[in-house]
């Protein structure tokens, strides 16, 4: 491994690799890191031997689940890559690495072509405003065409997308990439582990084509500046360092975005992919002033300048058992020093940098500082979490955080034995610590923990992480529907509390009127008592027991809402009347009138956002109708629709998966709670009975 040492701002280039699941994120950045001589082997993906694969439930799957940073070394750089996964499941790591990122590299399959993952990550992309590359993988394999894919990117990606190199050859016969700003052909020395390839004459079978997109480059970044188009109409050769530095402005502004190719399981293309990283990827001080807020709240401008003060922001925790909980962070600006001492803003503590380290996958390379822009790792900070700042103890400030996906799938969560069910509450909450898109809390009203995630692999990944870090297991059921109950009619009557039992007594008498009020109105009290009938100071233990009589329901013990309650009649005793009688008289008098007042079942109602394909429109449809949804309106979105739907939240149960299969895997959905409604009555008498079963 080459020696740890400290890059420069200058001298880093921090690279986050997205794409569809599958489409050789890891394979690439494996291959690219043993190429430079940053890595001690070569891994393989389906062994779960790659260079960042970490964990093992990445190798247990097969497949990158969290995001892992890894670095190569090229012509004296350091590129950071940040290695992320490829599933919706696991796009909260996604989002976390394209916060820190400077460039985002999207991996499309040579075979494959732009896939629902790829177009998931590319709007992310476009959210952070990253400028980004493409990096067509696989050519070795069949059915691998790169024209096909390029014509894919343009239509569904980026009208922009040209190519900065084409590919000799395809499948069994791809030997080599052409670099269209050198008009240099590169071919790759078969068996080569670390890319070794020798330059020579561009090849025949590709001279047209290399001229074709030749002219196509040369068109395309002339047109990104007058003086270079003037420059290229009259014919003037444009140095190569022009074209590099024009080529890179327009990827830095969008208006570009570069194409390049290879075969990372072979090696073919990585070196020269490493040189262009470098030539095309802006460093970390390219990238403007860095915005952030004072201790005051009000706004600060820093450089990314090692002379700035310190401003670093931690994008991932995780922990390992023997090692301890570790933070992942980017430093926005200054230099942070092995030993220093961090002021946390966020959680007003103080924080002291002991083996500082630049992160190799799993392992940590110790250095005696960081640089601006650069991405380091510690161990064991006692307060720091994920999208907290750490910066300079006498000027602290707070960057802005990750901006994670909304975790609304639910499933409802249990220890497996009651030595699990005893540690399970501390082993959530350090799931959540690594990852901020898993949630869970006990609820008291459904008396079950309920775990909130982004899809069901989310949730298989995240309870087998806890078994193995913490020993615990769980089991899993569905969760319960916090149902409400209502009244449709109003009624009134009396309640009455009397009891003797020698001595002092108790009495209590009021008589109420229950009306039912508006949708999400709320529980309303009214006094109508006059001439004393009730004295003053009694009269609120009546709304406290008509309170807490609501809470447990007339019709299955679900909470009443949406209802008035006048208390109008009564009497006392001057002796045994007391506020607990009253209370318990109120309590009575809901009784005996809710069950005259038309009692009606409500159910949480919740708005459904599906995003899909067009040809997946029907389908999805037919599913919602046969889930008793209103479709509240389809909104066309360049090839895709939103279809916004309300539907009961008992229709929903497992329906990620259900979208997933109609859509094969190109459908996903957001859903938000929008209030009550009533439950059709032919559900109810089952409702009712589940409810009576549990109780």
């Amino acid at each position: 491994m080459a020696a740890a040492r400290s890059y420069r701002t200058e001298n880093i280039r921090n690279v986050v690799v997205l794409g569809h699941g599958g489409s050789g994120k890891t394979t690439l950045i494996d291959a690219v890191c043993f190429a430079s001589g940053t890595s001690r082997r070569k891994g393989n993906v389906g062994d779960g031997t790659a260079l960042t694969m970490t964990t093992p439930e990445e190798k247990a799957h097969g497949m990158s689940l969290e995001l892992t940073v890894a670095h190569a070394v090229h012509d004296g750089t350091k590129i950071n890559f940040l290695d992320t996964p490829g599933y919706m499941d696991f796009m909260g790591d996604a989002a976390a690495a394209a916060r820190v990122a400077d460039t985002a590299l999207v991996t499309v399959g040579a075979a494959s072509g732009v896939e629902v993952g790829t177009e998931m990550v590319w709007a992310l992309c476009e959210q952070r405003r990253l400028p980004r590359m493409i990096f067509v993988s696989m050519m070795d394999k069949a059915h691998a065409d790169f024209e096909q894919v390029l014509n894919d990117v343009k239509e569904k990606l980026a009208p922009g997308a040209v190519p900065v190199q084409i590919p000799i050859g395809a499948r069994d016969d791809f030997r080599g990439v052409v670099d269209l700003l050198t008009g240099k052909a590169f071919v790759f020395k078969p068996g080569t582990a670390t890319g070794e390839c020798e330059e020579g004459a561009i090849p025949d079978d590709v001279a047209d084509a290399v001229e074709n997109w030749s002219t196509e480059l040369m068109e395309t970044l002339a047109t990104t500046d007058e003086e270079l188009l003037d420059r290229y109409l009259e014919g003037e050769e444009i140095p190569l360092d022009e074209l590099v530095g024009a080529l890179s402005g327009a990827m830095a502004d969008g208006e570009v975005v570069p194409v390049l190719c290879g075969a990372a399981e072979q090696s073919f293309g990585v070196n020269e992919l490493a040189r262009k990283l470098v030539e095309l990827v802006p460093h970390p001080g390219k990238a403007g002033e860095v915005e952030a807020a004072g201790s005051n709240g009000e706004g600060v401008n820093l450089r990314t300048s090692d002379e700035e003060q310190v401003s670093a922001l931690v994008f991932k925790t995780s922990a390992e058992p023997h090692v301890g909980e570790l933070s992942l962070f980017r430093v926005y600006s200054g230099m942070i020093v092995n030993g220093s001492e961090l002021r946390n803003g966020n959680r007003n503590a103080t924080e002291r940098i002991n083996h500082l380290a630049i992160p190799q996958a799993k392992e940590r390379v110790e250095v005696e500082a960081l640089h601006a822009g650069d991405i380091g790792v510690v161990a064991k900070l006692k307060a720091t979490r994920t999208n907290d700042t750490l910066s300079g103890a006498g000027s602290p400030v707070t960057l802005d955080g990750v901006e994670f996906p909304s975790p609304d799938i639910s499933v409802a969560v249990r220890g497996a034995a009651r030595a699990d069910e005893d540690k399970l509450g501390e082993a959530l909450g350090r799931l959540h610590d690594e990852d901020p898109t898993f949630v869970a809390e006990f609820n008291p009203e459904l008396r079950q923990t309920i775990a909130r995630g982004l899809g069901e692999l989310h949730f298989m990944v995240q309870f087998e992480r806890m078994k193995r870090k913490y020993g615990v297991s769980v089991e899993t059921e569905t969760p319960r529907i916090a149902y409400r109950e209502t009244i449709t009619a109003p009624a009134e009557g009396q309640g009455r509390f009397k009891k003797q039992t020698g001595g002092r007594g108790q009495f209590g008498d009021c008589w109420i009127r229950l009306k039912p009020r508006p949708r999400g109105e709320g529980y309303e009290f009214v006094s109508s008592i006059k001439g004393g009938v009730i004295p003053t100071k009694y009269v609120p233990s009546v709304n406290r027991g008509i309170r807490e009589a609501a809470e447990k329901g007339v019709v299955a013990g679900y909470p009443v809402v949406d209802f008035e309650a006048e208390c109008y009649d009564g009497s006392y005793h001057s002796v045994d009347s007391s506020d607990i009688a009253f209370k318990v008289a109120g309590s009575y008098a809901f009784r005996n009138v809710a069950e005259k007042a038309r009692p009606a079942l409500l159910e949480p109602i919740v708005e459904v956002k599906v995003t899909a394909p067009d040809e997946y429109v029907g389908d999805i449809m037919g599913d919602l109708n046969g889930r008793s949804a209103r479709v509240m309106g389809m909104d066309p979105l360049g090839g895709t629709t939103v279809i916004r739907a309300q539907v009961a939240e008992a229709e929903l149960h497992k329906y990620a998966s259900s979208l997933r299969s109609i859509t094969q895997g190109r459908g996903h959905h957001r859903r938000k709670l929008l209030g009550y409604d009533l439950v059709p009555q032919v559900r109810v008498a089952r409702i009712v009975a589940e409810a009576e079963e549990r109780d």
